[in-house]
């Protein structure tokens, strides 16, 4: 099923916002609650550190992904 531009247009609006907000708050969140943790770990043991913000990269992308998708598919239901 092709898009029209204006849907794609508008979809691709709603989910740059949806990002936009998701990683701000992720960075904020990061930053105000594991920054102490992030940078002692940083200190005692770069590998373990190296993994671990990884694995928060990796949940980051994955977890905005399902949000993202889930939103644009509820829009799409609602301008059906």
């Amino acid at each position: 099923m092709k898009l029209k531009p204006s849907l794609a247009a508008r979809s691709f609006l709603i989910e740059l916002i949806v990002y936009a907000a998701l990683v701000a708050a992720y960075v904020l969140f990061v930053i105000g609650l594991l920054n102490a943790w992030l940078h002692g770990l940083y200190d005692h043991n770069k590998t373990l550190y190296a993994i671990i913000a990884l694995l928060l990269i990796i949940t980051q992308g994955v977890v905005l992904e399902m949000v993202t998708s889930f939103l644009l598919k509820l829009i799409r239901l609602r301008s059906d």
